[in-house]
This record gives C-alpha cells, sequence and structure tokens, in this order.
C-alpha cells in the first residue's frame, strides 16, 4: 500500500498554543466591553462572557484559575506568529467546558464564550489563512464531562435516560463527584469528571465521526488526537481518517501517543503522532546530565539518563527506522508541551542546552513545533506551571528567540532540512555529526551539522565519501571545518567550540 500524507506538513513549523494564556485581546476590556467594530471587515467583535475576574497574568497558574486569553487576542498577536516563520497553528481544546485546559468538554460545536465563540474562531481561521498559516484543533473523542449534555441527562434520569448506552455505565447509582462510593461509571484515568464515551455503540462512533467532519468543513486543516490509544474499537480510526480526508485530503491527523506508534502509524489511521521519542532522546543529549530529575521522572517520555553521542546516534537510527519514510516527514517534532515540564527548567536554566536541543528539532525529519513562549525562554515545571502567560517583552529571552529565528528561518530555507534524506556522519564522545541531502532536478542541496554537547572543544577527522559537494560555508553557529582529499579518499576535520552547534553549506 502507497502510503499518502499531507504534503504541507511536511514544510510546517508548528506553534502549539495553550489558548488561555496567551493572549487576552487587547481590543476588548476584561470588565465593561460592549462591541468594538474590527477596523478591517466591520464585525461586532466582544468577550461573550463579561465581568470575569481574572487570575493575574503573570501570577503563577493554578489549576483550575483562568487567566483569560482569548482567540481575539491571538489573532492580535498573528503578526508576531507570522514572523516566526510559523505557518502552522496547533491549538490545545477550544470548545466549551468548565476547566481551563479545556480538555473536559461540554459541547463540541461551540468555542467557548470564553476565548469568543464560534465568531472568534471563524475571523481567527480566515486571518490564519490569508497569512498561509494552517490550525489543526485538538480532538478529545475518548471522554467527554459531568457536563457533556449527554451524561448530564444520564445523571440526571439515571437508567431512563435514552443515553445510557453512549457511556460505561456500570452500576446505580453513579456517583460523579464523591470518592466515597464506586463512581458506576468508566472514566479515564479513574478520574470522574472524565466519562468515557461507549465506542462500541454505533451512535457514539457516528456522532464523533460527524463532530470531525463538521469542523473539517468549517475549515480547520486537521486534527490532533488526545489519547486515542484508549479507544480498543476495531476500525474506529480507519474510518475517522477515511471520512475526514474524503472532505479533505490534506487534512492531518497527528495522535498524542508517546511510545512506539507502529500500530497507529500504518497508513490507514495516523500521518504522524507527537514524537516524545524525539524529545527524550534530544533532551537527553543536548542537556545531559543537567536535566532536573524532578521535572521528567513522572512523565511517560524519557528525557533521562545524559546520552553520549554514540547513544544518540544509535536511538535517533532505531527511530528513523520504526516507520516509512512518507511517515517520518510528516511526525509533529517537539522538545516539550502543555504535558511536560518547559525546557528551560528541565535543563536547569541552561540556555546552551536549549539551543542545542532546538537546532537538533529544526534539523530532524518531520514538522517541528515550538510550545508557546519556549521561543522567548519561558520557564515552568509539570503542570500547571508549564502553562503560564505568554510573558511580557520585557521578560524575553532574546539569545533563546534570536536562535528560534535563525534556525526557523535556515528550515524555510533549505529544502534539504524538510523532506532531504538524514544520515550520521559521526558519533564520539559528546561530538554528534550528520548531514541533509537531497538530490533533485535543480542538482544536490546538502548541509552538514554538528553538535558538540561537552565542556570542552571538540576536534575530530573522519572520511567522508557520502557527500557530494564541498561544504565549507557557515550557515549557523561556531565552529571551523577543513576538507582534504588523497585519491578518492575525502575526509573533514572539524573543530566545534564548547556546547555549541553549527551547520556548514556550499559556499555561493
Amino acid at each position: 500500500m502507497q502510503i499518502q500524507t499531507p504534503d504541507w506538513v511536511k514544510h510546517a513549523v508548528f506553534y502549539q498554543i495553550f489558548p488561555d494564556r496567551f493572549a487576552r485581546s487587547k481590543q476588548i476590556s476584561d470588565a465593561r466591553s460592549k462591541q468594538i467594530s474590527d477596523a478591517k471587515n466591520k464585525q461586532p467583535r466582544k468577550r461573550l462572557v463579561q465581568n470575569v475576574n481574572w487570575e493575574d497574568w503573570e501570577a503563577m497558574p493554578t489549576l483550575q484559575g483562568y487567566k483569560g486569553g482569548d482567540l481575539w487576542g491571538i489573532i492580535e498577536q498573528l503578526d508576531y506568529i507570522e514572523s516566526l516563520g510559523i505557518n502552522a497553528i496547533y491549538f490545545t481544546p477550544i470548545f466549551q467546558s468548565a476547566c481551563n485546559h479545556r480538555y473536559h468538554t461540554h459541547d463540541y460545536y461551540q468555542v467557548d464564550p470564553m476565548l469568543g465563540g464560534n465568531q472568534a474562531f471563524k475571523e481567527l481561521l480566515d486571518a490564519a489563512h490569508s497569512r498561509n498559516i494552517k490550525i489543526v484543533l485538538d480532538g478529545v473523542f475518548n471522554h467527554s464531562s459531568r457536563g457533556f449534555f449527554f451524561f448530564h441527562d444520564v445523571l440526571e434520569n439515571g437508567p431512563y435516560s435514552p443515553w445510557v448506552n453512549w457511556f460505561k455505565i456500570e452500576g446505580w447509582p453513579l456517583a460523579p463527584y464523591t470518592g466515597d462510593v464506586p463512581a458506576n461509571y468508566g472514566s479515564w484515568a479513574g478520574n470522574r469528571a472524565l466519562p468515557e464515551f461507549n465506542h462500541d455503540n454505533p451512535e457514539v462512533r457516528e456522532y464523533i465521526m460527524e463532530i470531525a467532519e463538521y469542523w473539517i468543513e468549517f475549515g480547520i486543516d486537521g486534527w490532533r488526537l488526545d489519547v486515542p490509544f484508549e479507544i480498543k474499537t476495531p476500525g474506529f480510526w480507519q474510518e475517522f481518517r477515511d471520512r475526514v480526508k474524503a472532505i479533505n485530503p490534506e487534512a492531518y491527523i497527528v495522535g498524542e501517543v508517546w511510545g512506539d506508534s507502529r500500530e497507529w502509524l500504518d497508513g490507514t489511521q495516523f500521518d504522524g503522532v507527537m514524537n516524545y521519542l524525539f524529545a527524550g532522546a534530544a533532551i537527553a543529549f543536548a542537556a545531559g546530565d543537567r536535566v532536573v530529575l524532578e521535572q521528567v521522572q513522572s512523565r511517560d517520555y524519557q528525557p533521562y539518563p545524559p546520552l553520549f553521542a554514540a547513544e544518540y546516534a544509535a536511538k535517533i537510527q532505531d527511530l528513523l527506522a520504526l516507520y516509512p519514510w512518507e511517515i517520518q516527514l510528516t511526525q509533529l517534532n517537539l522538545l516539550a508541551s502543555h504535558d511536560t515540564a518547559r525546557l528551560m527548567t528541565i535543563a536547569g536554566g541552561d540556555k546552551e542546552s536549549v539551543k542545542l536541543a532546538t537546532l537538533l528539532l529544526m534539523t530532524f525529519p518531520g514538522a517541528p513545533s515550538v510550545y508557546y513562549g519556549d521561543e522567548v525562554g519561558l520557564p515552568g515545571g509539570i503542570d500547571p506551571d508549564s502553562r503560564r502567560g505568554f510573558p511580557l517583552e520585557s521578560a524575553w529571552d532574546k539569545e533563546i528567540l534570536d536562535t528560534h529565528n535563525k534556525l526557523i528561518t535556515l528550515r524555510h530555507q533549505y529544502l534539504c532540512l524538510r523532506i532531504g534524506n538524514y544520515r550520521t556522519l559521526y558519533a564520539q564522545g559528546e561530538l554528534y555529526v550528520f548531514a541533509r541531502t537531497l538530490k533533485n532536478d535543480l542538482g544536490n542541496e546538502e548541509l552538514l551539522i554538528a553538535v558538540n554537547a561537552g565542556t570542552a572543544f571538540a576536534k575530530a577527522t573522519f572520511d567522508i565519501d557520502s557527500l557530494d559537494c564541498q561544504l565549507e560555508k557557515l550557515v549557523y553557529g561556531d565552529g571551523e571545518i577543513e576538507w582534504n582529499q588523497e585519491g578518492e579518499i575525502k575526509n573533514i576535520s572539524l573543530n566545534v567550540p564548547p556546547r555549541s552547534g553549527c551547520i556548514f553549506g556550499v559556499k555561493n
């Protein structure tokens, strides 16, 4: 079977936004907004929920508090997002809910009023698309919430509810709020706030499929699927893919699966997964023994123990061998997310670790994803600390931002960084060297990337017969390269400063 994945994802740089924490609209007062006309299209712009006492934006986030970020605010920040070189946004859930992260869905057809409702989302979608920025939404289809109408009806009417078989009811009465007696229904991870759907019920299955179709027809560019491995019903995700792709063959379907994902990446289900296997290895190599263990030990990925270059190379080769190449090119690669501590905090505040890991991310096959704020050095421990408000510009780390700007620019500039082959050239001690190469009708495009995770200069000389071009132009970072050839044998000598990386290309 020929595997087909969305071509645009191969050229995308994603930005992950937690909507409550990215931006409050400056055009709408938190407490006294009436109707404000947008200068562009004269449509009334308003906050649908008024007179709310938000948490202080810069205060440490709490598990249940809201900071009041909204979709209008994101629209106002599209210039900034575009300036980073971002051309795709993945939103954590935006549908109506009774929690700040919105994984407790009340209504799958309504964007949360606190975010601006469906009107704000339509304007955001149009504004993003006008800038060639794709929009991917979070689909929470394993479970709903206690406030979901169908489950609420079961709570009110017990066995008489017409929706009883939509959920995994085990007995009566149901106990949705107290832990003193059995819940009597299946819930995700035992959390009574999250009743699980009965996906074996054809009505539930059809309901979820129609939600997926509705928002694809609305104009979104794909779905990120929350805990899809929890849905065991045979053929469910195959049907999901068929129905979504029938509307938009280029829609992106990416699953939240933290480990070996071959079961879902056979070409009949997902186009990719959130690539935590890459994240763990990249952090373990770039940050090494700087990793703060209490920030990672409770997570389902492995950014520890520290990796030397040869160990990192082995993990990367194993990862690249797991899936077909067409799938590798549409993996969603990341270093942090709303479910992890932020990289700056994981690395104990070490900026060089962040820069090295970002270099590995932006030069790896698949679509890189930046968690909002990481590009300006925002710290944050495990949830809820990792979900801080986006910082004021005065608090930005301009060095980290400059690193992101340069590397994203290079990724867009060089096609080989997006779809070229990946080949390890040298991996000893703490020096890791690899090449991204692409041969096409226009000629060869090749880059050599070297990463020195050690605290001393790394020097190495090795044969390099696999490269066609003499790569002598330093296009990123600091380092020295010397090419030598004796007969048919070519080798290079590299000298890379400590805790740094560099990229070499062809001289003009």
